[in-house]
């Protein structure tokens, strides 16, 4: 009697583990989003469009995918982001699942304006990953991004999250921000959030329409453009091109790019690529003021080499070190410039200022955007060359000959 009464608490114990799927979800009913568009409303605050995969035509097996578009955007509008996500339950038959979503697009109206409004809802909502890409579609609506289909990737969303990994690996203009890092500088003592830019090149009256899967040129194709900066949550400018890699400079980030150097009166006639690349931003206190310095020390290869020039001369290589630490020290020092007259510190100079001299901080802390505006920057930078690739000297030495 006592093991039968042992045996019956046992089973009673293990029950709640054993109590199978409670929440379980069927494939068949989900609707998977990928990404999500958001833009000032017309009637309602918001409008919010999904882009949801078609399984069937994406799969790749022996008989390969379907023969329709790989997905759908649907759009509702609503006064809240809960409001309208909720009503599109009126235009689709599966519920909506964001596991999944890899890419979230803004409207400029919106990220000038609203920002703030959305972000608590992808925060809380226990489904979505805070991981998930976040971007500000320039001069473009959301709607219309989110609509792009792609000629190389059967799922558009990954063309523009791939494009934004390539372009922060090989170019230095862009960078991985994720609402989760968006979100730790928003609430940041002394620092302010960014975000990447996308707009749409090409022709763009076919966006969204099967047509431009059958050419070979593609038409509105979507491509990284600039950092959006914000301050207090709110878009308050760009930076482009050598500004937003002199950012990129600063915040750590570059991994590779091109740096073009003159030589012998011949303009661009050198480029050079990073392989590694480490900054280091520290502060210091100058006659009361807070002085912040930046070093950056950069090891690259030669890449191209499109005049006469003896690489194997050590005195040759030092004054290309010294030629390309000049560039990377004006292009930083542009950008910083650039930065400070939006008054906006996406460098989080005052986050470190506040770790170092908190009773400085305390201070000058509710006038730190006009503080880091007048702010004292110092760069340093040392720049040295590693290898010449598969060849020392170019075909140019021989043309001279």
């Amino acid at each position: 009697m006592k093991k039968f009464l042992i045996i019956f608490l046992l089973i009673i114990l293990f029950l709640p583990i054993v109590s199978a799927c409670w929440n379980q979800k069927e494939l068949t009913d989900l609707a998977f989003v990928m990404a999500l568009g958001i833009d000032r409303g017309e009637n309602q605050k918001f409008e919010f469009s999904v882009q949801i995969v078609n399984p069937g035509n994406v799969s790749s097996g022996q008989n390969g995918g379907g023969q329709g578009l790989p997905i759908v955007v649907y759009k509702s509008s609503g006064n809240t982001l809960t409001e309208a996500a909720r009503k599109l339950t009126k235009q689709i038959s599966r519920r909506l699942y964001y596991a999944h979503t890899n890419l979230v697009v803004v409207g400029e109206e919106v990220a000038k304006t609203d920002l703030l409004d959305l972000l608590d809802a992808l925060d809380r909502d226990p489904e979505f990953r805070t991981t998930t890409e976040l971007v500000v579609a320039r001069n473009v609506k959301a709607e219309d991004m989110i609509s792009t289909l792609s000629l190389l990737d059967k799922l558009p969303v990954n063309k523009i999250t791939k494009e934004i990994n390539t372009t922060e690996k090989l170019l230095g203009e862009n960078m991985h921000v994720p609402i989760d890092d968006f979100l730790a500088a928003l609430v940041s003592k002394g620092k302010q959030p960014l975000a990447n830019g996308i707009r749409l090149i090409g022709d763009t009256e076919n966006v969204g329409k099967s047509d431009i899967l059958q050419k070979t040129k593609a038409d509105g194709i979507p491509a990284a453009a600039g950092l959006a900066l914000f301050k207090r949550g709110k878009l308050t400018g760009w930076v482009d091109q050598k500004n937003a890699r002199g950012v990129v400079w600063v915040l750590n980030k570059v991994q590779s790019t091109d740096i073009n150097v003159s030589w012998n009166g011949k303009k661009d006639a050198l480029s050079v690529a990073p392989i590694r690349s480490k900054t280091k931003v520290t502060p210091s206190m100058k006659n009361g003021k807070p002085l912040i310095n930046v070093f950056i020390e950069n090891e690259g290869w030669i890449s191209e080499a499109n005049t006469a020039i003896d690489l194997s001369n050590p005195e040759v290589i030092n004054k290309i070190d010294q030629l390309v630490q000049n560039e990377i020290q004006k292009e930083v020092l542009a950008a910083i410039k650039a930065v400070q007259r939006k008054k906006s510190d996406v460098f989080g100079f005052g986050e470190t200022i506040h770790r170092t001299y908190p009773l400085y901080w305390k201070k000058i802390k509710t006038d730190w955007d006009n503080q880091f505006a007048e702010l004292d920057v110092n760069v340093q930078v040392a720049s040295y060359v590693r290898r010449e690739g598969i060849r020392v000297n170019p075909f140019w030495v021989d043309l001279t000959k």
